[in-house]
C-alpha cells in the first residue's frame, strides 16, 4: 500500500545540483506527496546556502513539505523512503588532483574514467558501504538511488556488498535519448540501450516497426555531448565500425590520445573551473529573493539530472511500471554478462524496483569484448576498494584501457593515495593502529 506521505532524503546536498532535485519535485508535487525532506551534508556553509535556497523554492511552489537541514546522517536516514546519494568525497579538490596528478605519467586525468575515476572510486565506496549499512539499521525498507559517481562501480559495490534496495543513476542515457528523438523527427521510438556506466551504446532504434538503426549509422549519427567533455564527436566510419551510436564518454577511451592532447593543453582542468561555477552559484544562491534553480547551473553539466532522478521515485512510488535506463545487476538481461555484474540498461521500474528488459540475441562483438574487459577492472576496483587490497587496485589498472602501463601505473597511484590520504583509511591501516 501507497504511503500517504513520503520523507526523502538527500545524502550530499550541499551539492549546487540540489536545486535540479527540488525542481522536479515541485513538477512532481501532485504525484509525490513528500512530507518531509532532509537535506544532508557534512559542509555547513554550502549546507545553510543551498538548504535555503531549496526551502525557498518549496515555500514559492506551495508544497506542503516539512524541509530539514542536518549535518548528522542518522537524523536524515530514520524513516526515509527514499535516499537520493549524491556525495562527492573529498569535494571538488580532490577531483583536481585526480584530473591534474595523472598528467605527469602521460595518463589521462577525469572524475569517472581511468585512473582518475578508479581513486574516487576509493574514496567513495567505503562512505556509500556505511551509509547502506545505516540505512539497513534505520530505513531497511527504504530505495536508495546513487548518482554519485562513479555511479557503475558504486552500484557494482552496494548491490554485491551491501543488501540494501538500490538503483544507481546518471543523466547520460536520458541526454542521448532526447538528442536521437530530436535528430530523427522521432516522438516514440524503441531505443536499445546496452553498455555500463561512461561505456555505453544506443543499439537499436524502432518505431511503427521500421528500423532506423542503420539510418542512424549511415548518417554517421551522433547523439549529444555532455557540457563536461571536451567533445569533437565521432566519424561515420568510427560509427559503422562500432555498429553502434557511442556515448560521448566513449571519446576518451576512442581517441585517449587526442583527449590527453586536449587535457594537457587546458589552461585549467575541468575541476578548477567547476570550482569557480560552484562559487559563483553559491553567491547567486545567497540571495535571499531567489526562489527558482539559475540558468547558470546547466554549465556544471548535470542538465536534466532532476527528470532522471525524481521521474525514477515516481515511478517506483507510483508503481507505474514505465522503462527507465538504471544502473542494477545483469540478472540475464545481458546473456554475455554474469548475473551479479551491474550493467547499464533499460528496466521496467516499480513498485518492486526495476526488472532488466532482456535482449535478445545480442551479437556485437566490439561492444560484447569492451563491455567485458571494463567490467574486469570494475571487479578489481571494488575488490580494492573494500579491502584496500593494492594487488587488485594494480591489476584493476592494468585492464584499465586509459591505463594499462605497469610504471605509470604505480607512480600514479602512489602519488595519488598519498595526495588523498585522509579519504583512503583502508589503505593506511598500519598508520591507523600505530
Amino acid at each position: 500500500m501507497k504511503k500517504a506521505n513520503i520523507k526523502i532524503a538527500i545524502i550530499g546536498s550541499g551539492s549546487t545540483y540540489t536545486p535540479e532535485l527540488i525542481e522536479g519535485m515541485i513538477k512532481r508535487k501532485d504525484a509525490l506527496p513528500i512530507g518531509e525532506l532532509v537535506l544532508m551534508d557534512i559542509d555547513a556553509r554550502k549546507l545553510r546556502i543551498v538548504g535555503e535556497l531549496c526551502a525557498r523554492m518549496i515555500a514559492a511552489a506551495n508544497m506542503p513539505c516539512r524541509v530539514v537541514m542536518t549535518q548528522d546522517l542518522d537524523e536524515a536516514l530514520t524513516g526515509a523512503d527514499f535516499v537520493l546519494g549524491q556525495i562527492r568525497v573529498g569535494k571538488l579538490p580532490a577531483r583536481v588532483l585526480d584530473e591534474k596528478i595523472p598528467l605527469r605519467y602521460g595518463m589521462i586525468g577525469q572524475e569517472t574514467c581511468g585512473i582518475g575515476g578508479f581513486f574516487k572510486a576509493m574514496r567513495t565506496i567505503p562512505v556509500m558501504l556505511r551509509i547502506a549499512e545505516r540505512m539497513k539499521a534505520l530505513c531497511p525498507d527504504a530505495w536508495l538511488i546513487n548518482f554519485s559517481n562513479p555511479a557503475g562501480i558504486i552500484t557494482e559495490a552496494i548491490l554485491n556488498h551491501a543488501g540494501v534496495k538500490m538503483l544507481g543513476l546518471c543523466n547520460v542515457p536520458y541526454n542521448m535519448f532526447k538528442s536521437i528523438r530530436e535528430s530523427l523527427q522521432l516522438d516514440r521510438p524503441n531505443i536499445e540501450y546496452v553498455g555500463l556506466n561512461h561505456l555505453s551504446w544506443i543499439t537499436g532504434i524502432e518505431q511503427d516497426g521500421k528500423d532506423y538503426l542503420k539510418t542512424a549509422l549511415e548518417m554517421g549519427l551522433n547523439s549529444e555531448t555532455m557540457k563536461n567533455i571536451p567533445a569533437s564527436g565521432f566519424s561515420k566510419e568510427l560509427i559503422r565500425m562500432a555498429g553502434a551510436i557511442p556515448s560521448s564518454y566513449l571519446e576518451y577511451y576512442y581517441f585517449k590520445n587526442k583527449k590527453l592532447q586536449v587535457v594537457l593543453d587546458m589552461e585549467l582542468s575541468r575541476g578548477e573551473k567547476c570550482m569557480q561555477i560552484e562559487e559563483e552559484l553559491l553567491d547567486i544562491y545567497s540571495d535571499s529573493a531567489l526562489h527558482a534553480k539559475p540558468e547558470l547551473l546547466a554549465s556544471r553539466g548535470g542538465a536534466n539530472y532532476s527528470e532522471v532522478a525524481i521521474s525514477l521515485v515516481d515511478a517506483i512510488h507510483n508503481d507505474k511500471q514505465e522503462v527507465h535506463v538504471v544502473n542494477l545487476l545483469n540478472n540475464g538481461a545481458l546473456d554475455f554478462m554474469r548475473d551479479d555484474d551491474a550493467v547499464e540498461v533499460c528496466a521496467v521500474v516499480g513498485k518492486d524496483g526495476a526488472k532488466p528488459v532482456k535482449i535478445e540475441g545480442f551479437d556485437n562483438r566490439h561492444i560484447i569484448d569492451y563491455m567485458r574487459m571494463v567490467k574486469a577492472y570494475e571487479r578489481e576496483t571494488v575488490a580494492a576498494a573494500i579491502a584496500g587490497d593494492e594487488d587488485a587496485a594494480m591489476r584493476a589498472l592494468l585492464m584499465n584501457p586509459l591505463v594499462g602501463d605497469y610504471d605509470a601505473a604505480r607512480g600514479a597511484f602512489e602519488e595519488l593515495k598519498e595526495a588523498h590520504k585522509e579519504y583512503l583509511p583502508q589503505f593506511f591501516k598500519e598508520a591507523a593502529n600505530a
